[in-house]
């Protein structure tokens, strides 16, 4: 069984035991579809290979890497320099890219040069020699009173001479109408509620920089944001649980679904589930549960 990369981070909590952890992604996974969250987190499927997330990965090793070049020398020109070396780091880290492809090198090349836009959209949205980021894919955690561990990774934190911190996100796709704007802006308030645990600091502002439309999405964020934010991933996480207990993950149908790798398993089109993976901790745990109902 594969780990994320998370998991290969998060630090042991000493002497508290964690409920469990929670990242932005599952929380957002489950929150549009419990039985998405089912197949990748429970199940951990494998998914078909995406163009769009491997352009996102590829375009945000670029703009990490772009930072370690002197300020001057952080240009557009640069930028497409350091695309073709990081499009060979990328084919060693994930198979999936060769896979997408196959011999198509005509789609390879295509997808390649939606990269080089991708990356062209950035500097018509930012100055990178303006800019030294005080922390790039800095991995978080917080480990809330509920003894829920929530952690996930930043793309970027600038931090102004005053000590004002900035969380940016890094998205290769087009922003969201208003009416999903909050959806987009819960994985900064989730960052957000972990540097204030941690740290003590609200960020001063959250900003998403939609590299497909070529806007910027902006939020400043209030202790009762944070809080509220909080209450929020403590019901998801409730819902988790309350969902695994009864082996009850019910899909959700959306527009998302038309970019989900399990419509074959899905009752929603016409799929069958598949079997719950066999978990002794939780057949343990729903054992005494029905024991201590019995004897009530």
């Amino acid at each position: 069984m594969t780990t994320s990369p998370a998991e290969r981070h998060s630090t042991p909590v000493d002497g508290v035991t964690v409920l469990g952890a929670l990242s932005p992604s599952r929380a957002g996974d489950f929150m549009t579809c419990p039985l998405l969250y089912r197949y990748r987190t429970v199940d951990r499927l494998a998914e078909e290979p995406s163009a769009d997330a491997l352009r996102g990965t590829l375009v945000h090793k670029v703009l990490e890497d772009l930072f370690d070049l002197p300020a001057a020398d952080r240009t557009p020109l640069s930028a497409r320099d350091m695309l073709g070396p990081r499009y060979e780091w990328l084919r060693e880290q994930d198979e999936q890219l060769d896979a997408l492809f196959g011999d198509d090198e005509q789609a390879r090349e295509a997808w390649l040069a939606s990269c080089h836009t991708s990356l062209a959209s950035y500097f018509e949205l930012e100055d990178p020699t303006r800019l030294e980021p005080a922390e790039r894919e800095v991995y978080v955690e917080a480990l809330l009173d509920s003894k829920l561990l929530l952690r996930g990774f930043i793309d970027r934190l600038d931090i102004a001479p005053n000590g004002m911190v900035r969380v940016v996100d890094y998205k290769s796709g087009k922003a969201p109408g208003e009416m999903f704007e909050a959806k987009a802006l819960f994985q900064m308030k989730f960052y957000a509620l972990v540097l204030w645990r941690t740290r003590g600091i609200i960020p001063a502002v959250l900003q998403l920089i939609y590299l497909g439309s070529g806007d910027i999405l902006r939020y400043s964020p209030d202790e009762a944001d944070l809080i509220a934010t909080e209450r929020k991933i403590e019901a998801v996480w409730k819902a988790i649980n309350q969902a695994q207990l009864a082996g009850d993950w019910r899909p959700r149908r959306s527009r998302l679904c038309d970019w989900c790798s399990y419509q074959a398993h899905c009752p929603e089109f016409g799929g069958e589930l598949l079997p719950l993976p066999p978990d002794p901790a939780l057949q343990q745990e729903i054992a005494e549960i029905l024991d201590a109902q019995a004897h009530q």
